[in-house]
This record gives structure tokens, sequence and C-alpha cells, in this order.
């Protein structure tokens, strides 16, 4: 099968079948593999645009994921992926995997049986073609090329050169599960990055134009990032420090880091001409969840002590919700902050007070008080946590199930006597662990022996 699509892709170029439209009537289909592989790529360029390399190219893909074949059409500068219609919600597909711009003028991606998984709901509205402009831009364009429908107007985690993004639209990271993504927001007073998690999302870089002055919309352009008022007044400019002409903004799908791009023709590849975040502990994945990233830039762990033993590698914590006094404990973390900023959800408000406000909050896991404001921040994950020095006036804490105490009726839930954080590398965690760990175990033995003494 992966020799069969290779040979098609090869046909359909060697017969000069790229172009930069095609009319209404058109329609092409990709086969699904029978069986899953994993890895698997299939896909047909059916259109590009008249640049040097790396110019655009519009494809239909059926791409192996989680035991799935997705069905999707993309939108390509060079190798890199820039638009999808894949990108917030795939369509899953067997047997075949087919492009179709109907009579009536809707585009869409179809499976067996006629299925339709995407469109782009432009029936009856006098659609004649598909084109892909210079831009990068994919549009439905009418007899008079008035666009009715574009894929600017549905931005993934990439920015295009002169593509404009209004107040109240984002980019998103390609989800790689429904409950926690990265977006890039467009406000009034600020752009900013986000960590999305469930219903809650927490902020961790942003960047306010001066005087207090409010944005309209932001563009890509020659020389930077720029943003824009009232009466399409350039406000202020996230500055590109080299001559290479900027191709594009993009939001990273694994680190949450913004970065905008340039085509190397040294390298052959795009790299950043700048980055919002260049500290790698500053990344809310700079670790894994109930990881720490320390002041050497490596990722320890919040290690859980348990009287059956030391937990290895970085936890995600208990997969059961649990609150209140009775059967949970905040520990503080000395040392440690977040770089997640969440509203503050009390002012004026003692560390105790802080701490049982994540404790009778069933959906609190984490908690940061700031000392010097009095603020008291509550979270429901444990990420973005790093080392600081001391005297920082933040206070992290993290819930725990309490030692000795249960959750509901026989929950099996191990007993939790100690919390540490490996906050210091190499020899001295294995030291400072073994000690501990030594403590536990002899503490232990001797509550036993003494019990045996006592019968």
């Amino acid at each position: 099968m992966k020799l069969y699509l290779f040979v098609f892709l090869f046909h359909l170029f060697t017969n000069g079948l790229c172009i930069s439209d095609v009319q209404i009537g058109y329609k092409i289909t990709l086969p699904v593999p029978m069986e899953y592989i994993s890895g698997f790529t299939g896909r047909a360029f059916i259109m590009d645009t008249d640049q040097m390399e790396p110019k655009f190219r519009v494809g239909l893909s059926v791409e192996s994921v989680e035991q799935k074949y997705s069905c999707s059409l993309d939108v390509f500068l060079g190798d890199l992926k820039v638009w999808s219609s894949g990108h917030f919600s795939r369509f899953y597909t067997t047997e075949i995997c087919v492009l179709e711009l109907t009579q009536n003028g809707d585009l869409q991606l179809k499976g067996q049986n006629e299925l339709v998984g995407w469109k782009t709901g432009t029936s009856a509205q006098g659609v004649q073609r598909l084109h892909l402009l210079r831009s990068g831009n994919l549009a439905l364009v009418d007899a008079f090329d008035q666009i009715k429908w574009q894929s600017f107007n549905f931005p993934t985690n990439i920015m295009l050169w002169g593509q404009r993004l209004n107040v109240k639209t984002r980019l998103t990271s390609f989800p790689t599960n429904s409950t926690s993504f990265f977006s890039f927001e467009i406000q009034h007073d600020k752009i900013a990055l986000y960590l999305n998690s469930g219903k809650s999302k927490y902020s961790y870089w942003e960047f306010k134009p001066s005087d207090n002055r409010n944005i309209t919309f932001i563009q890509v352009g020659n020389k930077g990032l720029n943003l824009f008022g009232d009466q399409y007044t350039k406000i202020a400019r996230i500055p590109m420090p080299r001559l290479e002409p900027l191709r594009f903004l993009a939001l990273g799908n694994e680190t949450g880091n913004l970065g905008l791009y340039y085509y190397s023709p040294d390298n052959a590849k795009f790299e950043a001409s700048f980055l919002a975040i260049n500290t790698t502990c500053d990344l809310p994945s700079a670790c894994k969840p109930y990881g720490i990233c320390t002041l050497s830039d490596v990722c320890s762990c919040i290690r859980f002590i348990t009287r059956d033993g030391m937990n290895s590698g970085c936890s995600n914590g208990t997969s059961e919700k649990f609150c209140g006094k009775k059967h949970a404990e905040m520990v503080e973390l000395a040392g440690v902050t977040s770089v997640l900023k969440a509203p503050p959800v009390e002012g004026n408000v003692s560390k105790e007070k802080c701490a049982n406000l994540c404790l009778d909050d069933c959906n609190c896991v984490a908690s940061l008080y700031s000392n010097l404001e009095l603020e008291c921040f509550l979270y429901g994950l444990v990420r973005g946590v790093k080392q600081v020095g001391w005297g920082s006036g933040l206070s992290y804490m993290v819930k725990v199930p309490k030692a000795g105490g249960q959750h509901g009726k026989s929950s099996g839930l191990k007993k939790w006597v100690l919390v540490v954080v490996g906050v210091v590398d190499g020899l001295i965690i294995v030291l400072v662990l073994g000690l501990i760990y030594y403590h536990v175990i002899h503490k232990r033995r001797k509550n036993l022996q003494d019990a045996d003494n006592t019968t």
C-alpha cells in the first residue's frame, strides 16, 4: 500500500497536474489501508503556487492516528504543515478519503458511503473554484473573485505573513488530548500565551503596548509582528532582528513557545529569529506533571514517599479527586514557584487560609501564596513548576492524600507520609532520598517491634 501511494503521487506530479486552482466538480480519492500501519502517511498534492522554494502546496492526506486513519485537507509551506482541516477535529475514515468541490460550491471531505466528515458550508453561494493564493491562503471564490470562504479565517497554530488576526481570536496548539492545549490570544490590552486545562486557563507570557493603548488586530509583517489600534494605526511591534524576510509566526505544539520564523537558504530550513520565552524553565512544558525544573535546567520530581516505599519517576498524582482536611493536606515546597499565572481567588489572606481554600476545592491540586501581596492562587494541575532562589516571598503548596486518612469506602489509597522535592541534582538526590527511605523503613520496623513487645 505504501508503494502504491508513492507511485500515485509521482504520477500526479510528472503529468504536471499541480495548479493553483481547481474548478467545481473536482474530485480526488485516496485509498485507506485495510490494516493499521503505525506512522503511515499517504498524500496527494493537488495545488501549488508559482514561487521559489519553499512554496505553498495543498494536499489531501491520510495519516495513521491512534489505531485509526484521519482524512484531511492540508496547506504546506515547503514540507511544513501550516494549516489543516483536521486541526480542531479529526475526520476518521476507512477504505477511502475523498476531496470534492461539489457543483453547488461546497468543499467536502468524505469517506465510505458518501459520509461527509468536513465541509466549508458554502453551497449555493456562487462558488466557482478553489484558489491557493501566494500568501498561502486557501480560498473559495465566485466568478467575480469574491472570497466566500478562506483558511485565514480558521487559524490553527501558525499565522502566515500578511495574515490578520482580530481581537478575541487565537492560535491553538494541535491537541494531543482533549483536556490540555496551548493558545496564543489577542486581547484588547495585550497578547498572551495560555495553558488551557479543562475549564481553566493559565497565562505564562504576555506583551502589552505602551501607554495602555488598545489592540484592534495584529499582523505579521516583513520586520516583525505588528500590533494595530484604532483606525489602522500601528501601536507596537515585536521586531525581527534579521534581514531575511519573515515567513510566519508559530505556536509550538509541544513546547507552547511563540516564535517568529524565517527561511534559511544555507540550512534549507525555517529558523526562529524571535522566541517569546528563551529560558527552558519558564516554559510550562519544561517538565512532566509533578516535575520541577531546577536551576541547572534539568527536571527533577515531586516524589511521594509511602509506607510501602518511594514511587519512581514523576507522579501524575492520584486518579481520584480528594478534598477536605479529613482526606487531604497541603505540603509546602520550599524554593519553588510556578510559571503559570492564575487570577487570585482572594486577596489579603493568610498562608493558612490559602491552603484551606485549596483543601476545600476538590478541583484544586496546588496553590501559590504571595507573602508580599497576601494573594492566593489556586491550580487544577501541577505544571510549570520551577526552582527559584530563597527569599522569593512565594509559597508553593501541593495537595496530597492525608497520612492515615481514607478516601471513600475501602478505596485502597496508599498512606502518604512525606513529600520530597528533588531540587538538587545527581548524587545528592540519591543520597537524600536514600536517607529518607531508610528513615521511613526504620521507623516502620521500630513501630512493629514496639507493637510486638506490647502484645
